[in-house]
């Protein structure tokens, strides 16, 4: 229960994307491909990319910028589509390019308004093909305390297992004190759990935690047994699990 396996792909992997994706600006789709690939310009989770004739209704402006990449050379280039203009959102790759990458299209994710996998919309990055996420329901006896005040106690939490990170744990409404949280404006995406609905901070004495707690009300339905529940970041609190006290876990949210 202490461990975590990782969500690591060597750098340069390419596979195909067995999804329909389409790509949202300004109103209008101009990524509509059933032949798109992944591309791990790094470990943890891919990038799209897509052969140009599924590019519609958009101008690619070459910015004469090239970069290396771990298949090939780039080349940056302006997006003008729908009336919108979003210099550096786009990388072409050249020529040279390996895996049958030539010619492809890779777009900058936070350059547009939304992207979809079939029908589903999708947040922060494309979900990695690789990494299982599991809401499971367990009657262990789990225990969230900090600064040794007791904040929420279960025997019937949900267990979400992701790749990579942590294990969470997420309680009933009814087994959290809220008179220890504090309601946060933060929002946060996830491409595996959706948006969250809320966040909450903690205050243990005259401490204000900041952002320690979430839910979702409207997860994805594939984690649809944590809708409503509150999960709390195992980086910053401290978790018993039957009894037994879990160490602190590093993770991309330690801080």
């Amino acid at each position: 229960m202490t461990g975590h396996p990782p969500s690591i792909t060597e750098t340069g992997h390419v596979a195909p994307v067995a999804r329909r994706v389409r790509a949202v600006l300004g109103g209008a789709t101009i990524v509509d491909s059933v032949r798109a690939k992944y591309v791990w310009e790094w470990p943890y989770y891919p990038q799209f990319v897509f052969p140009p004739e599924d590019v519609r209704g958009a101008d690619l402006i070459d910015e004469g910028c090239s970069e290396a990449r771990p298949n090939g050379t780039a080349h940056r280039h302006g997006l003008r589509a729908a009336g919108v203009e979003k210099p550096g959102a786009a990388w072409v790759y050249g020529p040279d390019a390996e895996s049958g990458l030539a010619g492809h299209v890779r777009f900058d994710w936070a350059a547009m308004d939304a992207w979809f996998e079939e029908d589903e919309q999708v947040f922060v990055h494309p979900r990695n093909p690789y990494t299982r996420v599991d809401a499971l329901r367990s009657t262990r006896q789990v225990r969230v305390r900090l600064g040794g005040v007791l904040l929420a106690e279960s025997s019937s939490p949900v267990l979400l297992f992701e790749t990579g990170l942590p294990t969470r744990y997420y309680f009933n409404r009814t087994e959290v004190d809220f008179a220890h949280l504090v309601p946060a404006e933060t929002v946060t995406a996830c491409p595996y759990k959706g948006r969250t609905s809320a966040y909450w901070s903690v205050r243990v004495g005259d401490v204000l935690h900041e952002d320690l707690a979430w839910s979702y009300d409207f997860p994805v339905t594939a984690v649809a047994p944590i809708t409503g529940l509150v999960a709390f970041y195992n980086e910053m609190v401290d978790i018993e699990v039957d009894g037994e006290p879990l160490p602190r876990p590093e993770s991309p949210f330690s801080r």
